[in-house]
């Protein structure tokens, strides 16, 4: 779990093993074929963004992993996106990114998705085009070197079913 990362830490700062744990439990509470996306899919940004920091969401809505070359949710160009109808790969600042093979899903003013059917989605040419002008179009730039970090940003207490429902 912590392959490419320093020791996770909560987000009130301290720093926590747990974290780790408390992500698992996160991701288990999806059925088995979300599981094993959303695990396929971060492996995939883990070795893309090595230095980035994964800010990770429990929210009522989403279960949501940013990523982000500083600890600042502001600087978060993509995340990954869990619900129980699916996951995706959302691009922050979408709206202002080229998209000439119409990939990008959404019509807000600034974020945009891909939906994920497999981790190879990202690996298609018009997703990494869409990946490569992101972190292009950045405010801050990500680290050269050292290592990733995962920080729990939030948890709510209320939220959707992650599975669904029959």
């Amino acid at each position: 779990m912590r392959d490419n990362m320093k020791t996770p830490r909560t987000s009130d700062g301290g720093t926590a093993a747990s974290a780790a744990k408390q992500l698992d439990r996160f991701i288990a509470k999806f059925d088995a074929a979300h599981q094993a996306l959303i695990r396929d899919v971060r492996k995939v940004l883990r070795k893309r963004f090595p230095t980035a920091y994964e800010l990770v969401y429990d929210n009522y809505n989403f279960f949501v992993i940013g990523y982000s070359p500083t600890d600042r949710p502001s600087d978060s160009i993509i995340s990954i996106a869990a619900a129980a109808n699916g996951i995706g790969l959302c691009f922050i600042q979408g709206a202002r990114l080229p998209d000439p093979h119409k990939v990008l899903n959404g019509s807000g003013k600034q974020t945009r998705f891909v939906r994920l059917e497999s981790a190879k989605t990202l690996a298609r040419p018009e997703v990494e085009a869409l990946l490569a002008a992101a972190v292009a179009q950045a405010k801050t730039p990500w680290r050269a070197t050292g290592r990733g970090e995962l920080v729990i940003r939030s948890v709510s207490a209320k939220q959707r079913p992650r599975r669904k429902t029959q």
